[in-house]
Parts: C-alpha cells; sequence; structure tokens
C-alpha cells in the first residue's frame, strides 16, 4: 500500500496531461471548439499545404474547369457628375478578398463576400457630403466642422490625468449616467464601478467647474471637467455606485480564465450571425465606395469607431446619423445592434494579456503543490506518531492528492480551451478581411472594445431618430387634437337648433288650434272649464 500510495505521488507532471478532456467547466460548454483548432495559423497553413500537395499528387488529373466569370475590376473611380465633389472617407480599403486559409468555423468565404449590394440615393448624398471648398474638407470631415478652441481646464494636473486614464476605458461620458440610473452590468462591469468611484465629483470641484464656464460660456471645457459636470448632475452619484458594487460577485481565478474565453467565444457567434452587423457593414461600404469614388470590396472595422466624426456639409450631422437612416429604411427589421451582441461587450471588458498570465500562475501554483505534497510525505514517513495521527494525515494526504488530480484535470480543459479559443479568433479575423499579419498583432479586447464601443454609440444614435419621429408625431396628434374641438360647438349649435325646431314643429302639429275666431266651433269644450270661465268673466265684470 505505501509503494502505491509513494507510485500516485512520484507520477511526473507530464502523466496528468495524456488524454483528450471534455471541454466542460460548471456551466460553461466549450465543447463546440474543433481538434484541429490547436494548431495556429502557419502551422494550418502548412498542413493544408501539404495535404493539397499530397492529393494533387495522388490523385487523377481532373478535367480543366468550366469558364468562369471574369475577375472584379480593381478598385477605380466611379462616375462622378462634373463639378461636385463630396467629402472622402479615409479608411483602409479591402481592394481584394484573400481567400481563407482553410475550412474555419465560420465558413468558406470571408464575410464581405456575403454581402448584399446596397441602393443609395445618390442624389441625396451628394447633397449632404459636398465638399464646399478643397481645403476645409479634410478638416471638416476630421474635426467635425469645429475650429480648435481654448478649453477650460480648472484641475490639478494629477486629478485631471488620473480622469483622463480612467475615461480611456469607460464608454463615452454622455452614456454614462443612463448606465448609472439602470445599472447596467452590460455597459459598466465591476471595474468600472471601481474607477467611476475614484471619479466622483466634489462640491468644490463642481463649483470651479461651473463658475469657469459661466465666465466663459463659449469655450468648451476639458475632458476632465466635462466628465466630472456629467457625472455630478447624477444625484446621489457615490450612493448609487456604492450599492452597485455590492450587488456584483467577486470571481475565483478559474472562472477569471474561463469566462473571458467563453465571452470570446461566443461574441464570435454573435458577430458572424448577426444579421444587422452585415447590414450595417453593407451600408457603409456602399456609402464609402460612393463618396471615395471607387469599388472597394470591404473595410478594416477600426473606421467603424470614425463614423460619428465625419459630418455632411449641410446641416452638420455626422456619418452615423445618415448610416441609422439608411438602415431604418432599407432594413426596418434591423435591431439597434448592442443588444444582440452582449458578450462582445463582456469580452471588451476582458484583459486576454492577464488570462495567459492567469493561467501560466495556476499551472505553477498547481506543480508547485504536488511537490509540497511529496514534501509533506517524506516527512510524515520519517516522523513518528500515534495511530490516530497517522490515519488523519493519511486522510488529508488522500484528500489533498484527489484534490490535486482534480485540479489538474480542470488545468488540463483550461489550456485546451485556451489554446483553441485564441486561435478561433485568429480565424474569425481572416473571416472579417483582417490579413494574416494584423490578425496576429490585434488584441481581442481591442476589437471587441471597437465593435462594443461602436454598437453603444449606434444604439444612441438610432435611439435619437425614433425618438425624434414619435415627437413629431406627437406634435401632429397635438396639432389635429386643437383643431377637432373648435369645430364640435358649432356642429353641436347647429344639431341642437335643429333639434328645437323639429320640437316645436311636433308640438304645433300636436296642439290644437287656438284661433278666438274658430274657439267654440273646431272642438268640444268641457262643460266644468266653461262654466268656471264664465264665473270668472261674471265676476270680473260686475267687480
Amino acid at each position: 500500500m505505501k509503494q502505491a500510495k509513494s507510485s500516485v505521488l512520484d507520477t511526473s507532471w507530464t502523466s496528468h496531461v495524456r488524454h483528450a478532456p471534455l471541454l466542460r467547466l460548471n456551466a460553461l460548454d466549450f465543447s463546440d471548439l474543433w481538434d484541429d483548432e490547436d494548431l495556429e495559423l502557419d502551422s494550418t497553413e502548412e498542413v493544408s499545404s501539404n495535404t493539397s500537395a499530397n492529393q494533387i499528387a495522388t490523385s487523377p488529373v481532373p478535367p480543366p474547369p468550366p469558364p468562369s466569370a471574369p475577375p472584379p475590376p480593381v478598385a477605380s473611380e466611379s462616375p462622378r457628375p462634373s463639378g461636385c465633389h463630396t467629402l472622402r472617407l479615409h479608411w483602409s480599403a479591402l481592394l481584394s478578398l484573400q481567400p481563407l486559409p482553410r475550412v474555419g468555423r465560420f465558413g468558406l468565404q470571408s464575410i464581405w463576400a456575403s454581402l448584399k449590394p446596397v441602393q443609395l440615393d445618390t442624389n441625396r448624398l451628394e447633397y449632404l457630403f459636398e465638399s464646399k471648398s478643397s481645403n476645409n474638407s479634410a478638416l471638416c470631415s476630421l474635426t467635425g466642422g469645429r475650429q480648435k478652441q481654448p478649453r477650460v481646464s480648472v484641475l490639478g494636473v494629477k486629478r485631471s490625468n488620473i480622469i483622463t486614464i480612467a475615461l480611456s476605458s469607460l464608454p463615452l461620458v454622455h452614456l454614462l449616467p443612463p448606465a448609472i440610473y439602470s445599472m447596467d452590468n452590460t455597459v459598466l462591469n465591476r471595474e468600472d464601478i471601481q474607477r467611476l468611484q475614484m471619479l466622483v465629483p466634489t462640491e468644490d470641484e463642481l463649483n470651479l467647474i461651473k463658475e469657469a464656464k459661466a465666465q466663459a460660456p463659449r469655450s468648451p471645457l476639458g475632458p476632465a471637467e466635462q466628465c466630472l459636470l456629467t457625472l455630478g448632475n447624477v444625484p446621489h452619484l457615490s450612493t448609487r455606485l456604492q450599492l452597485w458594487a455590492f450587488t456584483l460577485d467577486h470571481d475565483t481565478l478559474e472562472r477569471e480564465i474561463a469566462e473571458p474565453l467563453f465571452h470570446l467565444k461566443l461574441a464570435m457567434e454573435q458577430l458572424a450571425a448577426n444579421q444587422t452587423f452585415r447590414c450595417i457593414l453593407a451600408t457603409v461600404l456602399a456609402v464609402g465606395n460612393f463618396l471615395n469614388g471607387c469599388k472597394a470590396r470591404g473595410f478594416e472595422l477600426s473606421y467603424l469607431g470614425k463614423l460619428s466624426q465625419v459630418r455632411d456639409t449641410q446641416g452638420r450631422q455626422p456619418l452615423l446619423h445618415h448610416v441609422c437612416v439608411l438602415l431604418l429604411q432599407l432594413y426596418p427589421q434591423s435591431s439597434d445592434l448592442y443588444s444582440d451582441i452582449t458578450a462582445v461587450t463582456k469580452a471588451s471588458k476582458c484583459d486576454y494579456t492577464q488570462v495567459q498570465l492567469n493561467l501560466s500562475q495556476l499551472q505553477s501554483l498547481c506543480k508547485a503543490s504536488w511537490d509540497q505534497l511529496r514534501l509533506l510525505e517524506k516527512d510524515g514517513k520519517k516522523g513518528g506518531g500515534r495511530k490516530e495521527e497517522g490515519r488523519e494525515e493519511a486522510t488529508l494526504h488522500q484528500r489533498l492528492t484527489q484534490f490535486l488530480k482534480d485540479c489538474e484535470e480542470r488545468l488540463k480543459v483550461l489550456r485546451a480551451v485556451h489554446r483553441r479559443v485564441i486561435n478561433r479568433f485568429h480565424s474569425f479575423l481572416l473571416f472579417l478581411g483582417y490579413s494574416r499579419t494584423t490578425a496576429r498583432e490585434t488584441s481581442a479586447e481591442v476589437f471587441c472594445k471597437t465593435v462594443s464601443d461602436f454598437a453603444l454609440e449606434y444604439r444612441a444614435t438610432r435611439s435619437a431618430i425614433l425618438q425624434q419621429r414619435e415627437r413629431e408625431k406627437e406634435r401632429e396628434r397635438e396639432k389635429h387634437s386643437h383643431n377637432t374641438p373648435k369645430l364640435k360647438p358649432r356642429l353641436q349649435q347647429t344639431l341642437s337648433d335643429e333639434n328645437q325646431e323639429q320640437e316645436k314643429l311636433e308640438e304645433v302639429l300636436k296642439t290644437p288650434e287656438s284661433s278666438p275666431f274658430h274657439f267654440g266651433f273646431t272642438l268640444p269644450r268641457q262643460r266644468s272649464k266653461s262654466s268656471d270661465t264664465k264665473g270668472c268673466h261674471s265676476r270680473r265684470l260686475k267687480w
């Protein structure tokens, strides 16, 4: 028995990682990850090339393929009306689509190849984005048509830097109060709440900002001052944040590794299957090709965050506003996108570099625990003791051994899941049109944050358009309701006059004639009334 126990403890580290584990961690199911996703991009390219070469060598020569359609033309300038120039989008256009290295989880071709063309009102786009001056068009497209003005700054350098650093990891400032009021965990997570708790403004800071704003009402506030002023308008801000933080739980190290990977896996699935996301890409691509006069096959998704910076030259509305209007017109069944990609927002809050470090740390701790357990067993053999103490130590060693085995099994699952999810993310970027070099250099949290911030801003813009339309309908209803009561009294008066005339006519028809010349000849009179009448006349004459 002692040799059996020692053999279990002396088993090497690598002996515990031989068989393929079931990719499941509590309620998180990763079983849909493919086995070939263990290989990275370079490995898959080599395997696919070797496989294709072997297939060509062993298979007979196939017949020549039928004539195919000519390749798409290289991006060129589309015809434009003479004398008309529009603003240009400074995006990174994809002039050609590279073939995917292998059959991936998301299909045989990139997302751009499956997009449907969008019909645009080119005359309206020409009018909205007409470039009125060649020198100022680029400046207007980048700065939104506003000249740089000195900003109002009243905070100290240290305080301003703290706020600026915190804002780099938070959503846009004007989107914070709605999230705080509703305690929306999809917009702000536990770390964001902790950052906001450091940004709670004091009364002195708010007074300084308001006084400076009153002295220079036309000068814009600095980013730090604008943030504090916006947060200062939320009543009982500190109390709300403390209550919100109390409702959130603290995750274990294992969940801190597994959950971000699960969010990233689900984020890729949500984006690949979302039809609104495809409609947005197709619409932006069509608008950009028209404005630039080219026929690009796609663009890098980082440009989605710049749609709100490009403004038309007529009403100074951002390009994102016009994209929302087009989506509501061309695709009325489309959603607000942000509500459909909750996993993307969750993945944007994760640090996947830290996830990899946590995985390495967990692996080191588990390996060190095996060494510590073997050391405890050796000390137990050397030292004597009572039988009861020996039984307790044996029970403890057995329990710790089983515990470490379970930990090692779960660690194997985590390692396999991490490797396959990261490789799938690189394949997903290729599916979106990224080059292999860019796909390797793009971090998951940066990509997800770009898409999540755009989706959040798209939802806010779309909601503002729908609210504006609802207010216009309400004004029309109120205008109609104000005009209707003016007609009702006249109609009621006309009806009442007609009713009165009808009643008078009926009374005339029902009432007998009362003319003094025909009183005694037309209708019989009652004796009692005649006698009374005569009596009355006689008394009156006598008097």
